[in-house]
């Protein structure tokens, strides 16, 4: 192993690809749209923000790795029938997401108002933005929608949801990250 991995390292990294496994089981599905709404985008951004860049993108990572390779990890289902389906875009994304969130969010520095603000922008860009940056562009491409259809499916409803979990992670990371740093992971 690595000396850059720990072992307390890859136990938090399971227990949050186990965190957004379970998380995928909570969703409420549109009529208008193949996109349900979850609690997997909030399970990455904290990821990222509690585990830092390099075991929040693991924790993610395998179960997207895992999913794809068919075990069914994400709403029950796996498979390339997952993976390359109408939400895939979003789920390849989620990696990235959480390694940019934790880059950004290690550079936040005190307590106060001004970190949480910095921690919900970053939750906010990169856990949900970046998303539909890979995510409404797919959709369009799987489903036959046009891009205007595809924000309409896609990106539209889930705003106000994004916004108000990018909360929820910046107020919960925060005070986590005080007690327990991503440096007490290495």
């Amino acid at each position: 192993m690595p000396s850059f991995i720990t072992v307390r390292g890859l136990v938090f990294s399971t227990l949050f690809g186990a965190l957004l496994v379970a998380s995928s089981f909570l969703n409420l599905h549109l009529p208008f749209s193949p996109v349900p709404i979850t609690l997997q985008n909030l399970v990455v951004m904290l990821a990222g923000a509690i585990l830092g860049p390099l075991y929040g993108f693991l924790s993610i990572a395998l179960v997207v790795l895992l999913t794809a390779a068919g075990l069914p990890l994400l709403h029950g289902n796996g498979g390339p029938g997952l993976i390359f389906g109408p939400t895939g875009g979003f789920i390849w994304a989620y990696p990235f997401a959480a390694l940019l969130i934790g880059w950004t969010v290690s550079r936040i520095q005190g307590r106060g108002t001004a970190a949480w603000l910095g921690l919900f922008a970053a939750a906010e860009v990169f856990g949900s933005l970046l998303l539909y940056v890979t995510g409404v562009p797919w959709l369009s491409h799987v489903a036959g929608f046009s891009l205007q259809k595809a924000l309409a499916a896609g990106r539209y409803p889930y705003l106000p949801g994004d916004a108000v979990k990018a909360a929820v992670a910046a107020s919960v990371a925060l005070p986590i990250r005080r007690i327990f740093p991503v440096s007490r992971l290495k």
